[in-house]
């Protein structure tokens, strides 16, 4: 199996609490995108790849699918089951999927495939689908369009340490431009769909702790930094007299056929 990122490692090792409160739901809109393209119904099988706590998975299901999860992180898996009593969640990695060749008829990742290698996850996202199958990507990011949220993202970067993936580079991309993943799959396709989490100030916190490099900082740097951003929640004048914070993303969707 291989070692899943230094970084992703230590960042979600406890992580599971803060990951569940502060991240968004996927909107509506982009789950019936995913629903649609990838043709997901009931009695269809979908394998979630680095389905951390369940954000993803637990909209599929009430399609009739059949969901089952794949998250290397124990804490993930821990907050996954909790939330999903029920639904499978196997220990894996994109690279080496714990289940049989052509078993699925879909495979799913939400906001992780940045963290993969990408070439080995798109070898092995074709081997476990079916024929007809289908991959679908999704993305929840954050709108820094918005004033407070881009003054945010700025402090918050400033304690990252190291280059670690990021879905922003758009260096994930190049495996699907491969003499490899163009053989493996057809060209992806793609969707954008604006939405605003409303959420507390408590949660708007635990959504910056649930950043990966966040969570690998060391105790007092965390603290640091967490203080630093109820401040500016608490100070910036579009947050501070506000109970609860509408907080802008967008969510990108990606979908492509196997071939």
């Amino acid at each position: 199996m291989k070692t899943i990122h230094r970084i992703a490692s230590q960042g979600f090792a406890t992580a599971g609490k803060a990951y569940e409160s502060g991240r968004p739901e996927y909107p509506p809109e982009a789950i019936n995108c995913l629903v649609n393209r990838l043709r997901l119904g009931p009695g269809t099988h979908v394998l979630d790849v680095g389905a951390g706590t369940g954000k993803l998975a637990r909209l599929l299901l009430p399609t009739g699918a059949h969901v089952t999860g794949i998250e290397p992180v124990p804490d993930m898996r821990a907050a996954f089951m909790r939330a999903l009593p029920g639904t499978p969640i196997l220990d894996g990695t994109a690279e080496a999927l714990p289940v049989p060749d052509a078993s699925v008829d879909a495979v799913v990742v939400g906001t992780a495939f940045h963290w993969f290698d990408g070439v080995e996850a798109l070898r092995e996202a074709r081997r476990v689908l079916r024929p007809g199958g289908a991959l679908g990507l999704a993305w929840n990011v954050r709108d820094e369009n918005v004033p407070w949220v881009a003054d945010l993202v700025a402090m918050v970067a400033t304690y990252m340490h190291g280059d670690p993936p990021r879905y922003a580079s758009s260096a994930w991309r190049s495996a699907f431009d491969t003499p490899e993943g163009s053989a493996w799959f057809e060209p992806l396709e793609e969707s954008t769909f604006a939405f605003a989490h409303v959420m507390t100030r408590s949660a708007a916190i635990a959504r910056v702790a649930s950043t990966s490099f966040v969570g690998a900082l060391a105790n007092e740097t965390r603290a640091e930094l967490l203080a630093k951003a109820t401040a500016l929640l608490d100070t910036h004048p579009d947050t501070r007299d506000r109970e609860m914070i509408e907080f802008p993303h967008r969510a990108d969707v990606f979908w492509c056929d196997r071939r």
